[in-house]
């Protein structure tokens, strides 16, 4: 089991004491975490700009490949099966590992996929990277190749021509490592033979949005669209939408209202698509969503990488959002139960994911299947395309 660490394309580490394997491993699985080049200098795209750089806008992925490669070869000698590797990894490695199965040359390098609260749809366009890379060079100064590794950290600052904001990098449509998106129009031929999980939490959102944040101590009826409308990612009527939660949820605040729109927004409905599309190719699909909060901290909810530490066993950390209490420690031994027994068969105890019966697992205090648990924030983004931030 090969996982790769979050932090969408610009940071994070497989050394975080979260991801550590040993009790993961001690399912009768050999685990394996990885780093790779991050933001720049992994992801900026200097293809259409300098053609001593070919392949530069996507060499992240192209390490990932490099370390599946190396797995391949090597893994037999500590006790692993070459034959049959799955890949995981949550929010942005979630993402990495949709892309790689996109990318040709991730072609037969593992068998199984699990991706947690990461979804990439689609790819960077080659223009817009290329824009992207044209802001970055101008805050660099300098020669790319010359430049030492703080001065490329520091122009990470540069404003993203597209978003606004810091510039973003991620995956590149660059018509030689990514020849197709990896979910758009369709799931990618290439890897719809391979099982595939998916999962995201209930409360994606209070990750970004913590209870303690400054934007939501002055949050009330009066600015709640205006809060809403930069964080939801889709390009959706905030007025309309805000009346469509009061409607349906009378009793909610506004910070409830923020928190699940988000979510389903900006989070939720990237793997809303990968399910479907997979779905309709009848490729064998499985979902899940984590319910699960710590209860010496409800109001942190489900946020975003809290399957993280259930996933790993790692519940007992310290920074754990989990907590260490009873039901969480039953929750991860559950969980690491259903991985480990998707990396060894390719099968979940539930039924797969299809359109006419959206099978759910509720990772909760108790798990259990449900058909379709977000049908009406589903309903209801639907109304608006998908295009994946920063693509």
């Amino acid at each position: 089991m090969l996982y790769i660490h979050g932090g969408a394309y610009a940071n994070g580490t497989s050394t975080d004491p979260l991801n550590d394997g040993a009790a993961l491993a001690a399912h009768d699985v050999v685990v394996v975490t990885v780093n790779h080049r991050l933001n720049a200098l992994g992801y900026l795209y200097l293809a259409r700009l300098d053609p001593r750089f070919p392949d530069s806008g996507n060499a992240g992925q192209l390490d990932l490949v490099l370390a599946l490669e190396w797995v391949r070869s090597n893994i037999a000698a500590f006790g692993g099966d070459s034959s049959n590797i799955t890949v995981f990894g949550q929010s942005g490695g979630g993402a990495k590992i949709a892309t790689l199965m996109g990318t040709p040359a991730a072609s037969g390098l593992f068998h199984r996929a699990i991706t947690m609260s990461g979804q990439q749809v689609t790819a960077s366009g080659p223009l817009n990277a290329a824009a992207r890379a044209r802001a970055f060079l101008a805050k660099l100064a300098t020669d790319p190749v010359t430049a030492p590794t703080a001065a490329i950290i520091a122009a990470l600052t540069a404003t993203d021509p597209i978003l606004g904001g810091n510039v973003y990098f991620g995956p590149v449509l660059d018509m030689r490592s990514l020849v197709r998106h990896p979910f758009w129009p369709d799931a990618n031929p290439q890897s719809n033979a391979i099982p595939m999980l998916l999962g995201n939490t209930r409360d994606e959102a209070r990750a970004f949005l913590p209870p303690d944040s400054p934007r939501l101590a002055t949050l009330g009826w009066d600015n709640l669209a205006a809060v809403m409308a930069p964080e939801l990612r889709v390009d959706i009527h905030p007025e309309w939408l805000t009346a469509q939660y009061r409607a349906r949820h009378p009793g909610w605040s506004p910070r409830e209202i923020l928190w699940d729109a988000v979510t389903a927004g900006r989070s939720w409905r990237g793997q809303i698509e990968e399910a479907q599309a997979r779905a309709a190719a009848n490729a064998p699909t499985w979902v899940y969503q984590l319910d699960f909060a710590d209860p010496a901290r409800p109001d942190a909810g489900a946020m975003h990488t809290m399957d993280i530490a259930l996933a790993f066993g790692t519940t007992a950390h310290p920074s754990a959002p989990t907590g260490n209490g009873a039901a969480a420690q039953s929750l991860s031994r559950r969980m690491m139960n259903d991985f480990t027994k998707f990396a060894r068969t390719g099968t979940l105890p539930w039924p797969q994911y299809r359109t006419d019966h959206r099978t759910t697992m509720i990772y909760d205090t108790v798990p259990r299947p449900e058909n379709d648990p977000r049908k009406w924030q589903r309903e209801l983004f639907a109304r608006v395309p998908y295009i994946q931030p920063g693509s």
